[in-house]
């Protein structure tokens, strides 16, 4: 049987806009205990930042964290899927893309989920390493 992305994907995603410092983003991450934030002018989805981009992008080129704003620390080449293609078709992208996290979007192009590596993990073989520590609750 024939799963969709819909099956799978994490519904509303937290979305912030471009000009949010990365302070705040990371103070989101943490309260939601989530790895990415959509990043989106009113209802145009712009780009996806991840705790990794804070990281890299920020943190390690020594700006202030409270001035520099997640438009400079976000990944725009995005890829996205819809929520009725194909787990195969989300899985194909991750691959041929080097990415984690895939925004779904609807027809209008409006964010409506975010599928993951973990949520991948968790349906395809929640035995596996990654499965088992995606599906795993955070230690607070």
């Amino acid at each position: 049987m024939t799963q969709h992305v819909s099956d799978v994907m994490t519904r509303a995603p937290v979305t912030v806009e471009p000009q949010t410092s990365v302070t705040v983003v990371a103070r989101m991450m943490r309260d939601e205990n989530i790895g990415a934030v959509l990043v989106a002018e009113g209802e145009q989805l712009r780009g996806l930042v991840s705790d990794r981009d804070l990281v890299v992008r920020s943190m390690a080129e020594g700006g202030d964290p409270n001035q520099m704003t997640v438009a400079q620390a976000c990944s725009d080449d995005l890829v996205t899927v819809g929520p009725a293609d194909d787990l195969a078709r989300a899985e194909e992208m991750m691959r041929e893309h080097s990415v984690r996290r895939v925004p779904v979007v609807d027809e209008g192009q409006h964010a409506v989920g975010i599928v993951s590596l973990g949520d991948l993990a968790i349906e395809r073989d929640p035995e596996s390493a990654l499965g088992d520590i995606s599906a795993a609750r955070p230690n607070k």
